[in-house]
């Protein structure tokens, strides 16, 4: 990586114009041959500080590695190895502030993650991060945007004319002189910047603080890649342990649930065969009890079907709603009304969530309403997503516990799965309105209780 960051000491030198390149190197066979001692002497004298300035490069990266391999045993947490690092940078280097710019994993930005300013560590987990008086969102920008930045280190002016304005103000009221800005570069890919903002140094160039930047920067680079590569490992450990525990599941529901409904609706089945007749109210129990045993089989096996990947298609949503409504209004003398629109298909996963939040909720208004009239609305948003209204008239639910009970908290769950919006619109004997909306993107589930 150290061959692909050019250091600020190259670029000064490629800075130059070709006119002193070129004289250069007609100068270099003069001195070589020249006999006139002032030549030899400079000559020397510029070569000893090269040899100079190499072997100071050299220790410090020495010292660098030597750095990070403490920190890290120290620190094993990235965030407490960057902290570490910035608060070297800035009070062993003599520095105003040292950043971390991370670019987001879709590449569409930066955002400043962490910095050290004023003897002080600001993380994006720290309480005080809202009070970090940078222009963070302005740097940001310009390093994003800034293209030969991304893969070499840039040293600006206070006042440089490549920096946005509101950077350039801060810089002239802290007082800082100069901006050094180092890529945290891997291979071909580019994780984010390192920056340094520095103090007016007298008799001094500064060329070590760049030499600096970029040595803690390449151990940074290496940290921060170990770091994803351990959380993208702790990641598929966890999918793994999920579905494993889904396949469990799906074992239990199929061997217990599923079976143990499929031996009720036989017995029910058969007791309906073996009685000939049986009184109006008691034949409308069983064949709702048959019903009921049907439709948990169903549900059970769609559970089953859901935990368990590569499953085939169930029934569309309009068909489960109408199924539903019918079931529920076997329980009830309450008016269930059902109003659907055309509806496409949104996928297995999605379908399944909408059919269970509409279960619950039309459960919830039958048995615990005690309204005069239920209405399910189903309808298309924008041709892309899908808004479901499950309303009644009845008693409302209570303000002291809106969102008790198991039911409530598996909508929202359900909800949240899906990253649909759930607005649950309820007052004391103004009835309770539950409204599922599903879009590519979604608002985050909320409960509203209306006073």
């Amino acid at each position: 990586m150290a061959s692909e960051v050019r250091s600020p000491i190259e670029s000064e030198q490629r800075g130059h114009s070709d006119c002193k390149e070129k004289h250069e190197m007609h100068q270099q066979p003069e001195e070589a041959t020249s006999r006139d001692p002032e030549i030899l002497r400079n000559a020397l004298i510029r070569e000893a500080a090269e040899r100079r300035r190499a072997e100071c490069r050299a220790k410090i990266q020495t010292e660098v590695v030597q750095l990070a391999l403490d920190l890290l045993v120290r620190e094993p947490d990235v965030d407490g190895f960057f902290g570490e690092l910035t608060k070297t940078m800035v009070e062993e280097g003599e520095n105003h502030a040292c950043g971390v710019w991370l670019i987001d994993e879709d590449h569409h930005g930066c955002d400043l993650w962490m910095a050290y300013l004023s003897d002080r560590l600001y993380t994006a987990k720290s309480a005080d991060w809202a009070t970090l008086a940078l222009p963070r969102e302005s740097m940001a920008m310009h390093l994003f945007n800034h293209t030969a930045g991304w893969n070499q280190t840039i040293e600006y002016q206070s006042d440089d004319s490549r920096l946005p304005e509101p950077v350039r103000e801060f810089n002239r009221h802290a007082g800082v002189h100069s901006l050094v800005v180092t890529p945290l570069v891997l291979g071909s890919r580019n994780l984010g910047w390192m920056a340094i903002s520095t103090f007016p140094t007298p008799g001094c160039d500064g060329w070590w603080r760049v030499a600096l930047l970029e040595a803690i920067g390449r151990q940074a680079t290496l940290a921060l890649h170990q770091s994803r590569l351990a959380e993208l490992s702790r990641r598929e450990e966890r999918r793994k342990a999920i579905l494993e525990e889904r396949n469990r599941l799906a074992r239990d529901i199929h061997d217990n649930l599923a079976q143990g409904f499929a031996a009720i609706l036989m017995q029910l089945q058969a007791a309906r065969r073996e009685v000939a007749t049986l009184p109006a109210a008691v034949a409308s129990s069983l064949e709702t009890a048959v019903e009921l045993a049907r439709t948990h089989l169903t549900e059970a096996r769609r559970s089953v079907g859901t935990l368990r990947p590569n499953v085939g298609p169930g029934e569309d949503v309009a068909t489960a709603l109408k199924r539903l409504a019918g079931l529920g209004q076997r329980t009830t003398d309450v008016p269930i009304e059902v109003v659907l629109e055309e509806l496409p298909r949104f996928g297995d996963g999605v379908e399944r969530e909408i059919i269970g939040i509409a279960q619950e909720a039309l459960t919830n208004a039958v048995r615990h309403a005690h309204a005069r009239r239920i209405m399910i609305r189903a309808s298309t948003v924008r041709s892309l997503g899908f808004r479901l209204s499950v309303a009644d008239d009845g008693r409302g639910i209570t303000r002291e516990r809106p969102t008790s009970g198991f039911g409530m908290t598996s909508m929202q769950e359900r909800a949240e799965r899906i990253g649909a919006s759930l607005t649950i619109v309820t007052a004391p004997r103004s009835g309770t309105e539950v409204v599922l909306a599903w879009e590519p993107s979604s608002l985050p589930t909320q409960v509203y209780v209306a006073s």
